[in-house]
């Protein structure tokens, strides 16, 4: 339990202050401090040296409820801070003295395991406490090594989890806490099986918490069979964050504009391709990921991608559930999505944690109804893009706050250009002449979408 003195704070070392604006997404507190929700001073020496200096609204509403034991449905919207949210009680009633597994976290992409297991290191880094991450396309070889030690929190993807459980390997009779992030995600039909059959090598008594920003009726049935008198927590008042910009553009128009970090979002994997090597050919720096490829080289992408060495990343929606990049400022659909959710999820990619992003939409004349159904099913308005937008919308003042710093693209390293090379070289299923990415590089152009696309990236030309 904390006590009331700060000289444990002394010599703590928090990250610099991030001054950048926040949105009442983040912002709209009851006032309450870490201090008053009576976690462990251990656990507490890692938030603030996390940089985390209040709660948000969904860790001030989840975290005390959490640390009963009651099951929870917690909804809220993407960057609001939900991954701490269950992260901090979880790690709070986890006895380091014991050797067994006390918490399973799920969640439905190898890349969002892996940050999610970092967020549980980082705070936990003063606990004593050894957290391991599990996902499919790595060795089992490795984790079944790793599990005969004490691991105390699991993070991992449904079907590896299920995998270990099945042959004993990971062991959850006497694991208290089952969390699943991205619930709806993993509710879908490609993971409930899956889910069921896991909760059975669980105590009766555990507890359950959902985490989500959308809970189709997948959720509320799955609530009514396996949870018990949930607390139900729902701080979705609008659907989209107040922070984030959004514009459309007919492909005939032009936007030149300041980013730090984009994430360009096609819908498959074959156009993620195609559309990088194209950008990287006009000299822009740019990685890509998709399904298809390598679990190493996504997890080499994704590295690179958070630590700066690229600016542009182009993937499906492979990365549109939970991944947190705080330099991304600016979301571009070059493919305009086919649906709501899917919209949702991927500008909720800007904007992190109530501060400003913008969200751009390359569209055509067959997209415009999907824009508008869009617009009435989220309650938001995607408007036209200006002949200027406004820099305070989401350029930062002081982007040095932020994690990392951006580096100016030097096109002589060619770094690049020679990692998507080799990348694409090794991607396993895509056989794809020249002939064909030319022709379809065409019939991209054809349909103009690459001329905003090359305006947008244009900022690049550094003198």
């Amino acid at each position: 339990m904390a006590s009331s003195d700060t000289d444990w704070r002394s010599p703590l070392k928090a990250p610099v202050k991030d001054n950048r604006p926040q949105t009442e997404d983040v912002t709209a507190t009851k006032g309450l401090d870490f201090e008053e929700l009576y976690i462990k001073r251990e656990l507490l020496m890692g938030i603030f040296e996390a940089g985390f200096e209040k709660p948000s609204p969904i860790q001030e509403e989840t975290i005390p409820v959490a640390l009963t034991g009651r099951d929870i449905l917690a909804r809220a919207k993407n960057g609001t801070g939900k991954t701490a949210a269950f992260v901090i009680p979880a790690l709070e009633r986890v006895n380091a003295k014991n050797p067994k597994t006390q918490a399973l976290i799920l969640v439905p992409t190898r890349e969002l395991a892996l940050q999610t297991s970092q967020v549980c290191k980082t705070l936990g880094k003063h606990l004593g406490i050894n957290v391991m991450v599990t996902t499919g396309g790595t060795g089992l070889k490795d984790d079944i090594i790793r599990l005969n030690e004490a691991v105390h929190v699991l993070v991992g993807t449904p079907g590896r989890i299920l995998d270990l459980a099945g042959k004993g390997v990971a062991d959850f009779s006497e694991c208290p806490t089952f969390i699943m992030d991205e619930a709806d995600k993993l509710l879908s039909p490609e993971f409930t099986p899956i889910i069921e059959q896991l909760l059975a090598y669980f105590p009766n008594d555990r507890q359950i918490m959902l985490f989500s920003a959308t809970f189709p009726m997948v959720v509320k049935s799955f609530m009514d069979k396996h949870l018990k008198q949930p607390y139900e927590i729902n701080l979705m008042d609008e659907l989209t964050l107040r922070g984030v910009t959004q514009y459309y553009a007919f492909v005939e128009e032009k936007q030149k504009l300041q980013i730090n970090q984009s994430i360009i979002f096609c819908n498959s994997t074959n156009r993620v391709e195609l559309l990088a090597k194209k950008i990287t050919e006009l000299g822009y720096s740019c990685f890509y990921s998709h399904a298809k490829m390598l679990q190493n080289h996504r997890n080499r992408v994704f590295h690179d991608f958070r630590n700066g060495v690229c600016r542009n990343l182009v993937c499906s929606d492979l990365l549109t559930r939970g991944i947190d990049i705080q330099a991304v400022n600016v979301v571009i659909n070059f493919d305009f999505p086919k649906n709501a959710e899917t919209y949702l999820h991927r500008i909720g990619r800007s904007g992190r944690f109530g501060h400003l992003g913008l969200a751009i939409n390359l569209i055509n004349w067959d997209d415009r109804f999907n824009l508008y159904k869009i617009e009435q099913e989220l309650g938001t308005e995607i408007q036209p893009i200006p002949a200027e937008i406004d820099k305070k919308l989401y350029v930062y003042d002081s982007p040095e706050t932020l994690k990392h710093r951006i580096p100016k693209f030097d096109p002589k390293r060619g770094e690049a250009a020679t990692t998507l090379i080799k990348i694409s070289e090794e991607v396993e299923g895509l056989n794809v002449t020249m002939g064909t990415i030319r022709a379809t590089v065409a019939e991209m152009t054809t349909a103009k979408r690459l001329s905003p696309l090359c305006e947008t990236l244009r900022m690049f030309n550094f003198s």
